[in-house]
């Protein structure tokens, strides 16, 4: 088990790039093998998800090729249409092949998905969604396999805004007979990121970043080559961890429009914004002011910044809250950054933050991928040294993440496990 050793205390000053999106690449890579051939991705997070997606595409039959940020999927051999149910459980995401592998064999086998711990995230509206497609679906033992003779386009109207069932009904309907409609479809970047590498590819999806989406099937995709969006996430934990720390940290590879709930929060805590066209520089307040976040599906403030943004408000003037509306055990963190000196109490969805002039250093452990982030956050501020464990939760998710603070003038290392 690898740790994080920070020596916390220091301001955070310079300039980094942001890496691509996790969140867009993971389902743009599952879509890579619905075209049967060439896909060329640019600006793909080295990160450990997207290793698992790369095993699970060469299992699928996929020839892979990886330099840097570049990789190169051959999917013309694509034969297998199941999925292994270990490297199912060990990233939900995985979920998202469902779809695409639907869409080229009208069959898929796979195993209910695992991930990080943070609440009940059931697969049901994408099995639901397939249903409306024409897909006939049994469960048995663990197992879920969905079978169709052809998939059929249809009206499907989400019972929640769901960014994987968006996803997954967007993939098996690209290769569908006739119009597929998505009403109350999630909104989120990512969805739009995917549309547009879809569209490149030869599909027809519009609609992407509204509530409906309208997909009209086509017979066959093309080669693609395409650049994955900057992560917005990633983005916002580090403009956090500036607020929290002190000091002036430039941010370049970005797209502001994507940050809008994070930057107005932000402000509202005292700290001063740059915006411009592909960067945000973040000026830290020397004193954070207490405010209230609620967590929404985009456009709203999103959940996977909740840990993170909440760590930053330990240590604000006042008192605030944080609403989590999206997974109830995204409270999970907490009880590790009390024991850092923080004054933080939980009742249902709701905490309650009571600000205190400084946290302590101490050994905890990561209990999924944000509430990770949020705990190096909570050991940045810290003076002293802090032990964080478990982080191959942040691993999953952050390229890279301890150079990047290195090179803002943080004290942090990796020791690995014994």
């Amino acid at each position: 088990m690898k740790s994080y050793i920070i020596e916390g205390g220091n301001k955070l000053n310079g300039e980094i790039n942001i890496s691509g999106s996790k969140n867009a690449a993971l389902p743009i890579m599952a879509a890579s093998i619905l075209n049967k051939g060439i896909t060329k991705l640019y600006n793909v997070p080295d990160i450990h998800d997207t290793k698992i997606m790369l095993e699970i595409l060469q299992i699928l039959g996929c020839k892979i090729k990886k330099n840097s940020d570049k990789i190169i999927i051959d999917s013309k051999g694509i034969k297998q249409f199941e999925i292994p149910e270990q490297l199912m459980r060990e990233m939900r995401s995985s979920v998202i092949f469902a779809g695409s592998i639907l869409g080229i064999h009208k069959r898929v086998k796979l195993s209910y998905p695992g991930g990080c711990d943070i609440g009940a995230r059931p697969i049901d509206l994408h099995l639901k969604a397939f249903k409306k497609l024409g897909v006939k679906i049994d469960e048995e033992s663990g197992y879920i396999n969905c079978e169709c003779e052809k998939i059929v386009g249809n009206d499907i109207t989400l019972d929640f805004p769901s960014v994987g069932a968006t996803e997954n009904t967007i993939l098996a309907s690209v290769l569908a007979e006739g119009v597929t409609i998505i009403q109350n479809a999630a909104m989120e970047p990512e969805i739009v990121d995917l549309q547009n590498f879809l569209n490149k590819m030869g599909a027809k999806v519009s609609g992407a970043g509204s509530k409906t989406v309208v997909i009209q099937g086509v017979k066959k995709l093309k080669d693609v080559s395409y650049n994955i969006m900057p992560d917005r996430i990633e983005t916002g934990t580090f403009l956090c961890m500036t607020a929290a720390t002190g000091g002036t940290v430039k941010l370049n590879s970005v797209v502001p429009e994507h940050l809008i709930p994070i930057i107005s929060k932000l402000e509202e805590c005292g700290n001063e914004l740059i915006v411009e066209k592909n960067s945000i520089t973040i000026k830290s307040s020397r004193k954070i002011k207490a405010t209230d976040i609620k967590t929404m599906p985009y456009p709203g403030f999103p959940t996977d910044m909740q840990s993170i943004f909440a760590t930053m408000l330990t240590i604000a003037k006042g008192t605030s809250i944080v609403i989590e509306n999206i997974f109830e055990n995204r409270y999970k963190y907490i009880p590790e950054l009390n024991r850092m000196g923080a004054k933080v109490t939980i009742e249902g969805r709701t905490a309650v933050i009571k600000g205190v002039k400084k946290l302590n250093p101490a050994i905890v452990k990561c209990t999924d991928l944000r509430g990770g982030a949020a705990l190096v956050l909570a050991g940045l501020v810290a003076k002293g040294k802090t032990e964080i464990n478990n982080i191959e939760y942040i691993l999953r998710g952050y390229e890279k993440l301890d150079v990047k603070l290195r090179n803002l003038g943080a004290n942090i290392i990796i020791k690995e496990g014994e």
